[in-house]
């Protein structure tokens, strides 16, 4: 659009140089007829050259003027062309950019997925850990009440024994002085 305002600036100036051409040679016209027939006649010949040479202009600037909606029609059609690759290589960019996203995260999510599988089996073998060491605790406090038990039972029956022989030795000894007297 803004080659086309230039271009048509250009014309317009053009013009009003023509034009200013056209009133130079009037004024040169009117100080040729005050002069004599023969600069009439030179001034005459040059204006009719000028005129002709105006006339070709004018002929040359109304085709360009015919030719212009031509130009502006390609000149649009090469600026749709322009705006239509652009378009493609913006989608194309985006496609691009969209496959690069869905790799990016399917590699996250697998990492992830890799992750949490590590992280399941070792949590799987530390339960399996602390299970191996809960049923050897349990184990060990079965084995240290069995022998804590044992220990009782022992303790009980010297115990008994004990008493037995304390018994014993208290008959002995209440028999002994009854003996004794005798």
């Amino acid at each position: 659009m803004a080659a086309e305002t230039e271009s048509a600036s250009q014309r317009l100036a053009e013009l009003r140089e023509l034009k200013m051409t056209v009133f130079a040679l009037r004024d040169e016209l009117e100080r040729a007829r005050r002069g004599s027939d023969e600069a009439v006649q030179q001034a005459v010949s040059g204006a009719n050259a000028e005129i002709a040479q105006l006339k070709a202009v004018i002929v040359a600037l109304r085709a360009e003027l015919q030719e212009w909606p031509l130009r502006r029609d390609e000149a649009e059609r090469l600026a749709q062309i322009a705006r239509t690759d652009e378009i493609k290589q913006l989608k194309d960019t985006t496609a691009a950019l969209r496959d690069a996203l869905e790799a990016a995260k399917s590699e996250q999510d697998a990492a992830v997925r890799q992750a949490v599988g590590a992280a399941r089996d070792e949590i799987a073998q530390l339960r399996s850990t602390v299970a191996s060491l809960r049923e050897a605790l349990e184990l060990a406090e079965f084995s240290r009440e069995g022998a804590v038990a044992a220990a009782r039972v022992q303790e009980r029956s010297e115990l008994a024994q004990l008493r037995q022989t304390v018994c014993a030795l208290r008959e002995q000894l209440q028999e002994a002085p009854a003996a004794g007297a005798k």
